[in-house]
């Protein structure tokens, strides 16, 4: 084997690694984060779980990013423990996909469908495909698909490189002496964890295994115990996913470490008791990745069978193993901090997942917009009645919301860099400027709260008149808020261009008060001093209304791809359309200030 061929060899298997990456990526993004959601909500039952877990990984082509999602689960108290052991067992069997894909290439015969069935043969055509998605099709989906394609064609271009540049080392002699090595059961597994540990994927070692399988120098009395060590040797991602994660998340990485090691014991055990007896003659054969990939499945399919009774016991054998201290114990008798819990869905791992990561960004602003929404109208009440457990928790939910808004910024940004689809894209910048709108909505409360500290410590109240003046203004303000935030959680367009209409309204409404409160001043009714507490009060009034304007503006630009929001609204206001004119009015007259 020359220097060439070894180079060959390297670049095989670099283009192997990397279309396997490109398709599972191209996978994952065209499932848009459903496959994740999918998992998160039907795990109730063990095997739904068990088939899940298979599906997803099928669809998603690795065990070891569908293991780390489960982490990710449960480290962020979407799923438990119980319910993430069925989907780890049905994510081995899942990753088993890949190897009878990769099996395709060792058809032989002449025979025209034969022919087509190799991935020499079809591949090609997928490229042409896929690259003609890529290149000339402004839709989404067909680009996904066309990323898919290419990455697939990638992947068998690899595979059939590997496998032409290993070729030459059936005529090795020491080639042949290493591989009689790894028919020791424990020097082979060694061999497969080592490599699937260090590659990451036992999707992408079964494969080089299978590459190897054409040189006729792999028996199946080598392949068997490098296949059960590479099974171990995947559990490594987990594990390692599950540092810094909470106790259930290290749990779950353990879970799926005993799960294989456990089934690869008792299958090694019972296989080599029998052949004592029966003495298999297949070991001594020659593998082809077809019986590589018949092994794999076998092994998987059998070692869930035999654990999944068992399944509790591989729950408790890992909380065992991660043992719960009791500084643990008395954090878990207190009650977990309101909202904290949504937080822990801006999970690292979810990351690599850009779809699903961008729906839980979805999910916490959402709650963001709550806890705003709930400091603004617990602000306007102390307006009419203060009570100081009230104001402190204003100032609580201001300040969670402030905390809200950086870990959001933070994780978007993180988030822009990953490869996204043009809808995530848009939304992505869209949440951007929905949490700091929502953020100055909870600032306005605090500055409402204030004045209406102002006015108890002062002992100043409003005229009737002007009591009731701004009850119908808090009134328009009340019903802004809960229109653009419910337009925002729901997705709902219609609701969101009734916002600007009212949001007119409302500056009509502050006009007006400014000039009755002027009037009344001049009459004597009103002191100065109350004048500058109401003038502040109206003021954030207008400017919350503002805000909530742009939720509703942020929600349009992504269904009419609307790119200078200032340019929009000046549009909007300019040229009101009998639509908006007729929802002006309507508003006007609901929010109609008592006779002055």
């Amino acid at each position: 084997m020359s220097v060439f061929d070894i180079l060959t060899m390297i670049g095989g298997l670099a283009l192997f690694l990397y279309g396997m990456e490109v398709m599972g990526n191209g996978l994952s993004k065209a499932s848009g984060g459903r496959m994740e959601r999918i998992l998160e909500k039907m795990t109730d039952n063990i095997f739904k779980a068990v088939l899940l877990g298979a599906g997803v990984t099928a669809v998603i082509q690795s065990s070891s990013a569908t293991t780390v999602m489960v982490v990710g689960f449960v480290n962020s108290g979407i799923m438990k423990l119980s319910q993430a052991v069925g989907v780890i067992m049905g994510a081995n069997i899942g990753t088993t996909v890949t190897s009878w894909l990769l099996s395709l290439t060792g058809i032989q015969g002449d025979n025209f469908i034969l022919t087509l069935m190799k991935p020499s043969s079809f591949s090609p055509i997928l490229a042409v495909i896929g690259i003609g998605f890529l290149m000339f099709s402004k839709n989404e989906k067909k680009k996904d698909i066309g990323t898919i394609m290419i990455g697939f064609t990638v992947l068998m271009f690899g595979m059939e490189t590997m496998s032409d540049a290993v070729k030459p080392l059936a005529d090795v002699p020491e080639f042949a002496n290493i591989l009689l090595m790894f028919k020791n059961p424990l020097l082979g597994m060694l061999a497969g964890l080592v490599l699937t540990a260090v590659i990451q994927s036992s999707s992408a070692s079964v494969g080089i295994l299978q590459s190897l399988c054409v040189t006729g120098a792999v028996s199946y009395g080598a392949a068997i115990p490098i296949i059960m060590g590479q099974n171990i040797g995947t559990c490594v991602t987990a594990l390692l996913s599950g540092i810094g994660a909470s106790k259930n998340a290290k749990r779950t990485a353990f879970v799926h470490l005993y799960f294989n090691i456990i089934g690869t014991t008792i299958f090694m055990i019972g296989f080599y008791a029998l052949n004592a007896f029966v003495h298999f003659s297949f070991i001594d054969n020659m593998a082809n990745p077809a019986g590589i990939a018949v092994i794999h499945s076998v092994f998987n399919i059998f070692a869930t069978a035999i654990l999944l009774p068992f399944h509790r016991g591989l729950e408790k054998l890992a909380i065992l193993t991660v043992r719960t201290s009791d500084e643990d114990e008395k954090q878990s008798v207190q009650p977990a901090e309101e909202g904290q819990d949504m937080l822990l869905l801006l999970d690292d791992r979810f990351i690599e997942k850009p779809g699903f990561a961008m729906e839980n960004c979805y999910s916490v602003t959402s709650h963001m917009a709550e806890l705003s929404r709930q400091a603004l109208f617990i602000a306007m009440e102390l307006l009419q009645k203060y009570d100081e457990t009230k104001a402190e928790n204003v100032l609580k939910l201001e300040n969670k919301v402030d905390h809200y808004e950086d870990r959001l910024g933070t994780y978007l940004i993180r988030l822009s860099s990953r490869d996204l689809s043009e809808k995530d894209s848009k939304s992505l910048s869209m949440l951007l400027h929905c949490i700091g709108d929502l953020e100055r909505i909870s600032d306005h409360a605090v500055n409402i709260m204030e004045k209406a500290q102002e006015m108890n410590e002062k002992n100043l109240s409003f005229s009737d008149k002007g009591a009731q003046e701004l009850e119908v203004y808090s009134r328009a303000v009340r019903d802004i808020m809960n229109m653009s935030i419910e337009a925002f959680k729901n997705d709902d367009i219609h609701l969101a261009r009734q916002v600007e209409p009212l949001e007119e309204v409302i500056d009509y409404l502050n006009d007006e008060l400014k000039q009755r409160h002027v009037r009344r001043l001049r009459s004597g009714e009103c002191s100065v001093e109350l004048g500058f507490v109401l003038s502040d009060i109206t003021i954030n009034y207008e400017r919350v209304a503002d805000h909530c304007s742009n939720l509703a503006v942020d929600l349009l630009r992504i269904h009419e791809n609307v790119f200078d929001v200032h340019e929009y609204l000046e549009d909007l206001k300019e040229n009101k359309d009998a639509a908006f004119r007729e929802a002006y009015q309507k508003d006007k007259a609901v929010y109609a200030l008592p006779q002055s």
